[in-house]
Order: C-alpha cells, then structure tokens, then sequence
C-alpha cells in the first residue's frame, strides 16, 4: 500500500466519520425534542396541581379572616 492509498482511505475514512456524527446529531436532536414534548404534559399536570393547592390554600384562608371577622363582632 502507497502514501497516495492510504491518503485516499484517510480521506473515505473522515468524510464516513462525518457522516456518522451529522447522523448522531440529528438522532440526539430528536430525542431532545422527543424527550421535550413527553415532559411538557407532565409540567402542565404538575402546575395544575399547584394551582390547586394555592387555591385550596386561599379558600382556606378566606374562611379563617371571615371566621375571625365574625368573632371580633
């Protein structure tokens, strides 16, 4: 095997090397994306439930200032 030959399998060798990582890439990207959207309805959930709590929280403390209202009359 020649200098000009193994220049010439360095060459295929960087241009296939390429090509596997554009591919990787493109892989993790959509798994990024992918792995993004399955989370999205989970941080919805999970903000509802917040929500939810705050409001039970608010209720409860309305209940208590009318409460205290009441017996301060």
């Amino acid at each position: 095997m020649n200098a000009e030959q193994l220049e010439e399998i360095k060459r295929h060798f960087n241009l296939v090397s390429e090509a596997l990582r554009s591919d990787i890439r493109m892989v993790t990207e959509g798994h990024t994306a992918l792995h993004h959207q399955l989370l999205e309805p989970r941080n919805e959930i999970h903000l509802d439930q917040h929500i939810h709590a705050l409001e039970t929280d608010i209720s409860a403390l309305k209940n208590r200032i009318d409460h205290l209202e009441t017996n301060r009359s």
